[in-house]
Parts: structure tokens; C-alpha cells; sequence
């Protein structure tokens, strides 16, 4: 690991990613929810998005992609990901997207950072409980000097005490990989050897939680690199959302909520003998540490407000009434339960089908949905047909419903098909950017490649001749499957690449 890095992990790659719990218009949808007063995003015409710790640049620039006319700010603490997140910027010919290598630490006392304009918006995913006290508090004095009244701030973190399970597990992974030697990923695959070695021998601790049993399941099979930049870090450190909130109040802010739409309606998170408990308090932190004692919730996907104020019930209904949504999934593919904490929850297959259909034909305002003759014209709740519908991304908040892919946009799409797609990798992680939700839609490679594609054929095309453009040399019997499997993503995603406006 490099000396300048101060114990972050620096000698290997953060892994690319998109995570939607960034984008602006789902954290305004999820404070509002929770009453708290916000402008909407898509109502602001110049907004300033400022990511800390942007990493490689991938939500910043898909934000700048979607959204045009805003001004996006990545901020990182490496060189090698500010480099390849401006040639990303670059290839795709986004104007609007700045990226700055800074040390968080001492960034808000720079000329640089006076010369920000502030943020309507601050967002920072995988930065909080992984650095050291003193890049927190730089961070902190950054938000209070940059981030608007009335601002958000998004922040993730991995969540106590639901990491206690792991406390062990991670010192034992660190310690052992650097005592022996080599890059990060190297230490990291030397480590997680013996942690299995240690398993196998029956060390009680590292089965002594559901967590810990969890993840000695899942570390062979994920990336080396994002287990380096996970657990190598000497200043990993879960949090309780209670230190987290009394951190950020220094820069004025208050907690409205959880990124996560699903997170938000205590019922669906706990049974009702913890509910009982729960309610027992109206402090929100304490009931925050309940919530986080009984779901054993192990990463937090926060927003805090600088300067809350609060909306009346009514005022928040008329507000979610005119939040339009977007059907992700084909209409015979929709599962009509939830998978909650408190349990699966079934949806009135009545009620929501209609619903359903409507966002098939086309993006509907949730008023409108609302409207359908449903047979529950007694109970009109849009914040809870927001979060049914897209609580579990199965619909999508789609600020801009009837904007289409133009050229600038295509040409995004299309440098993120030749970065993520090749035959190894299709049904890896990738995102599209899209008008239509001022945002990202999270998809598999194959996805990217088939809209690129479509794209730049201008219309329809030939799963047989796609698949000899992807891999021209395979053998008939893996070139059959290959034809098949964009012939199933074609059937399955074209109507909905259709709503999205990517093709």
C-alpha cells in the first residue's frame, strides 16, 4: 500500500459502479415522504451536484449525462480515479462535470473550494466510515460552507450495530494481509485464505454473528478489488447513526430520511411487538437506533437537509401527487409482494393492477394512478403507492417523463457499452443514463451493448448478427446460446428501454 495513501487503500482500483440512492430527484422523493420541505430537482434549472469521493466518476457523470443542464463537481482523493473519471467525462463529451483531486481533509480551507459554487446537492457513498477522524471533519466543514440552506446531502456508510459481527473478521483480513506484503488485492486474496483456513478449523468468532456467517459465504466469490478497498483501509469503521447525525449537525444538518423508499414506512420494517418499542420514543435518533437494532440493517443510505422544515400532510400529498413514475418491468413480469424486513408484505393485486397497466402504456403522475377507478377510492395515500411502486425500483421516478435519448446522450450510452461490454462480462453491473429519469438505470452489460446497438442501427435489430459482432470466432453450439440470450433481453427489456427513452 502507498505511504501517501495514510492507511486508505490507494495501490488498487475502487471498482466502477452506479448506486440510484445518489440520484437528487429519489432523495427529494424520500424527504418529502417523510414531510420534510425540499425543492424539487427537476424544478431547479442550474442545480450544483457535488460528489465527495467520487471514485472513478461514475455517478457524476451519469448525473452530468442526464441532466444537462446542471453542473456536477466530483471530488476524490486519488489521482489514478480523478485521471480515468475526467477521460470518462471526456470521451463522452460531457461539458458539464468537473473533477477535482483534493484531500478531503483540508479541502474546505482551499481557494478552490471558495471558489465552488454552492450545492444544491452533496452526495458521498462509501467515504464516511472508511476514512480517518480528520478527512470526517474536513468533510464536515466543507458541507457547512458549501452546501445551500435548504441543501441535501446523501451520505452511506456501513451501519452498527449490525457490523459488529464483522469487527473481528476485518481486523483479521487487514491485519493479516499486510504483514503479508503486496499490493492491496494481493493482500486482500493472501488473507481471506486464512480466514477460510480459520473457518474450517471452527474459530468461533468468525461464525459467532448472522453477518459473520454471511459473509464468510459470500468473500470467495466477490472482486479482489472491492474487497481491498473495503476492509484494507486502517480506518474502517461501522457506524451508529446517532454519531453519524451528531457529526453532521456541526454543519447544520438535519437527518430527513433513508434514500432507501422502503425504509421510510416503519410498518413494513418491523413486527409489531417491535413497533411497540419503537413508538415508545419520538426522538428520531433513538428510534433510528431501534429500527437499526431489530432489522440488523448493515448499510445506511442517509439524507440530511441543512435547514428543515416541515410540511403539512396535505401539502405533502399534493407534492407526491405530481411525482410521475416510470414502469421498469414488463406488466406480466410485476410481483405484487414486498420482501420487508417485518416480512413479505402482498400488495392488492386490485388495487395496483390497474396502476400497473396504466404505467405500461406510458409515465403517469402518481395523481393520476391515483385516479384509476381501483375500487379503494377511500384511501388515497400517494406516498404509499410511491414506495410500492417504486420502493423496490420495480418503478422509477422519472422527473423528465417524455424527454428521449438525443445525440449527446447516445454518445454517453455508447462510451459506457465499450468500457463495461465484452463476452466475459454481460451479465455484470452497468448503467445507461437516461432524459427520461434525470438519473441512471442500473442494467447488465448485455443491456448497454443491445441500446448502443439499437442506436446506431436506428431501429430493430438481429440478436444472430449482434451476437457475431460481439464474439465473431465462437463455436456454433456457444454462438446458438449467445443468439438466445440477447433474443430472452430483447423480449425482456425492450419496452421498457422504450419508457425510459433510451432507445
Amino acid at each position: 500500500m502507498s505511504d501517501w495513501g495514510g492507511g486508505y487503500v490507494t495501490d488498487v482500483e475502487y471498482p466502477r459502479h452506479y448506486y440510484l440512492a445518489q440520484s437528487p430527484h429519489l432523495m427529494a422523493v424520500a424527504c418529502v415522504m417523510n414531510g420534510v420541505a425540499v425543492d424539487m430537482p427537476w424544478q431547479v434549472p442550474r442545480l450544483h451536484y457535488l460528489e465527495l469521493g467520487c471514485g472513478r466518476g461514475v455517478n457524476a457523470c451519469v448525473l452530468a449525462a442526464a441532466n444537462p443542464g446542471w453542473q456536477v463537481t466530483g471530488i476524490d482523493f486519488t489521482p489514478a480515479a480523478i485521471a480515468d473519471a475526467r477521460r470518462f467525462a471526456r470521451d463522452a463529451g460531457l461539458g458539464n462535470v468537473t473533477f477535482i483531486e483534493a484531500d478531503l481533509a483540508d479541502f474546505a480551507e482551499t481557494a478552490e473550494a471558495a471558489s465552488l459554487a454552492p450545492a444544491d446537492v452533496a452526495s458521498m457513498h462509501g467515504v464516511w466510515s472508511w476514512v480517518a477522524d480528520r478527512v470526517r471533519a474536513g468533510i464536515v466543514r466543507l458541507l457547512a460552507a458549501k452546501v445551500r440552506a435548504g441543501g441535501m446531502v446523501h451520505v452511506s456508510y456501513n451501519a452498527m450495530p449490525a457490523h459488529q459481527g464483522m469487527l473481528g473478521m476485518q481486523r483479521l483480513l487487514r491485519e493479516t494481509g499486510r504483514r503479508l506484503g503486496g499490493r492491496s488485492d494481493q493482500q486482500i486474496a493472501a488473507a481471506l485464505e486464512v480466514v477460510r483456513q480459520l473457518a474450517d478449523a471452527e474459530a468461533r468468532q468468525l461464525g459467532s454473528t448472522p453477518l459473520a456467517r454471511e459473509m464468510l459465504g459470500l468473500l470467495p466469490d466477490m472482486p479482489v478489488a472491492y474487497l481491498a478497498h473495503e476492509y484494507m483501509n486502517t480506518d474502517w469503521r461501522p457506524c451508529f447513526h446517532g454519531d453519524v447525525a451528531g457529526a453532521l449537525a456541526a454543519a447544520k444538518l438535519d437527518y430527513a430520511g433513508s434514500a432507501r423508499l422502503q425504509e421510510n414506512f416503519v410498518d413494513l420494517m418491523l413486527t409489531p411487538a417491535q413497533r411497540m418499542v419503537y413508538d415508545r420514543s419520538d426522538d428520531p435518533l433513538m428510534r433510528e437506533l431501534v429500527m437499526d437494532t431489530c432489522i440488523n440493517r448493515t448499510l445506511r443510505h442517509d439524507i440530511y437537509v441543512r435547514g428543515t422544515a416541515r410540511l403539512s400532510p396535505e401539502a405533502r400529498d399534493a407534492i407526491l401527487g405530481e411525482v410521475p413514475l416510470v414502469l421498469a418491468t414488463l406488466p406480466e413480469s410485476f410481483v405484487y409482494t414486498l420482501d420487508a424486513p417485518a416480512g413479505e408484505a402482498a400488495m392488492n393485486r386490485d388495487y395496483y393492477a390497474p396502476m400497473v397497466e396504466a404505467l405500461a402504456a406510458g409515465p403517469r403522475r402518481v395523481a393520476e394512478l391515483l385516479a384509476l377507478p381501483t375500487g379503494r377510492e377511500h384511501h388515497r395515500n400517494p406516498g404509499e403507492v410511491v414506495m410500492t411502486l417504486a420502493g423496490n425500483y420495480r418503478a422509477l421516478v422519472a422527473p423528465w417523463p417524455d424527454e428521449v435519448a438525443d445525440a449527446r446522450l447516445r454518445r454517453f450510452n455508447a462510451v459506457v457499452a465499450r468500457r463495461d461490454v465484452h463476452l466475459g462480462a454481460l451479465t455484470r453491473p452497468s448503467v445507461l443514463a437516461s432524459l427520461c429519469l434525470g438519473a441512471g438505470y442500473p442494467c447488465r452489460a448485455v443491456e448497454a451493448f443491445l441500446v448502443d446497438r439499437i442506436g446506431a442501427a436506428g431501429g430493430a435489430i438481429d440478436p444472430a448478427v449482434m451476437a457475431t459482432e460481439l464474439a465473431p470466432s465462437l463455436p456454433a453450439e456457444e454462438h446458438a446460446r449467445l443468439v438466445a440470450l440477447l433474443t430472452d433481453v430483447l423480449g425482456e427489456r425492450l419496452a421498457v428501454w422504450q419508457r425510459l427513452g433510451l432507445v
